[in-house]
């Protein structure tokens, strides 16, 4: 049954025509995807993935975000907008090369995928997941992002030349109009690619899908399936709901998960990592800016899919451009786009006063990159915060 919106419509006032929504599904697809591909890049590349490898992932995520906003806000006339997994773009990018390599990385996407999909079929799974004390997601989520969000202070100080005009655009747009900062950051940075940046070949230009066979290892599955598929539950699906609940729209949740789900495993084998509902961009597309009818809200997520679906063809020449930045170029960029999710985390990990401990732990542990028995920080962050959790617990009155 198609999901209807919690406030009363408001068709046939001003404003309630199509350009409107089609604007701000347009700005909202530009503004998701400049604002964090790089991360994207870095993650897949951290796991093991060549550049076509990564560009080809980029890509098939923007085709399954796209597929699952036609599908999903077409189908409900409720704008439903995908997004794909910066924070566990993040998570990888800290993760770093595991066992079995980059099959084993795509194998863990597949598997992070079908436990998205098993939540939707098991609700009792997504309970289990809202067990996790979000002060310790949040926690292990600012602790991966930290080394990433360091990333511009060291450049800057190394390449003042190549890095000054990004730090500086940043910070005069996020004045101005803080949605444009890291776009505007990051086209500054591909413009010191073109003049200071390796020489790039036309033939690198050209789209291209690269599929990988997935493989299957322990390490992988505990270190990358497992925190990627938390993280992304956490950080994305759930905020992504409340997002919408707050603009007074009913998502169809378990339908969500999975098309979200089903869009991984689908878009894994080409090098995707995790789609999954979206939260800063769902505002763009389902509040006040996607026009004053309601009705037609729905329409937005539609024009960001045919506008993902357009970037898509662009990812190669994007990935060629990352691939021949100076070095701290576009690191930089990518850490400054995620600075504003870094205070988020930090704060939602010390909403708790009675988990500042456990969280800090988890913190330090996420952030120290530590790999024990080929499984990566996030995992172990989440053990060492519960495990303190626990013991600081012990015998006192459950609340």
């Amino acid at each position: 049954m198609a999901s209807n919106t919690t406030a009363p419509p408001q068709a046939g006032r001003p404003g309630s025509g199509l350009t409107a929504p089609v604007t701000a599904g347009v700005v909202a697809a530009v503004v998701g995807f400049s604002s964090s591909f790089v991360v994207v890049l870095a993650g897949l590349t951290a796991v093991g993935a060549t550049p076509a490898q990564a560009s080809s992932g980029v890509a098939a995520l923007c085709v399954a975000q796209a597929l699952g906003m036609f599908w999903l806000s077409g189908r409900h006339r409720v704008p439903v907008s995908l997004a794909w997994s910066t924070p566990g773009a993040a998570l990888l990018a800290s993760t770093g090369a595991i066992a079995g390599g980059w099959p084993a990385a795509v194998g863990a996407f597949v598997v992070t995928g079908l436990l998205v999909l098993l939540t939707a079929l098991v609700p009792a799974l997504g309970d289990l997941v809202a067990r996790i004390p979000p002060s310790l997601a949040r926690a292990m989520l600012a602790g991966v992002l930290l080394p990433l969000c360091i990333e511009p202070a060291t450049a800057l100080v190394t390449s003042p030349l190549l890095v000054g005009p990004v730090v500086l655009t940043w910070l005069v747009l996020v004045r101005l109009t803080p949605r444009w900062a890291v776009p505007a950051a990051l086209a500054v940075a591909f413009a010191v690619v073109v003049v200071a940046g390796e020489g790039v070949h036309a033939a690198d230009l050209a789209p291209t899908l690269a599929l990988t066979l997935p493989a299957w290892s322990v390490p992988a599955l505990v270190g990358v399936a497992l925190p990627l598929y938390v993280v992304t539950m956490a950080s994305q699906n759930v905020p992504g709901v409340a997002v919408m609940n707050g603009l007074g729209y009913r998502v169809p949740w378990r339908e969500s998960l999975g098309v979200t789900g089903l869009g991984t495993v689908l878009a894994a084998p080409f090098g995707g990592h995790a789609v999954n509902l979206a939260a800063i961009t769902a505002a763009m597309s389902a509040g006040p800016e996607a026009g004053e009818d309601r009705e037609r809200r729905w329409v937005a997520p539609v024009a960001a899919g045919v506008t993902y679906a357009v970037l898509a063809v662009g990812c190669s020449a994007l990935t060629t451009l990352v691939a021949a930045a100076p070095d701290g170029v576009v690191q930089a960029a990518a850490g400054l786009a995620l600075l504003g999710t870094l205070a988020s985390s930090l704060t939602g990990a010390l909403a708790a006063h009675e988990d500042h401990l456990p969280a800090a732990v988890c913190l330090v542990v996420a952030a120290s990159g530590v790999v024990v028995g080929g499984i990566g920080a996030g995992f172990w962050a989440l053990v060492a915060g519960l495990v303190v959790r626990a013991v600081l617990r012990a015998g006192r009155p459950s609340t």
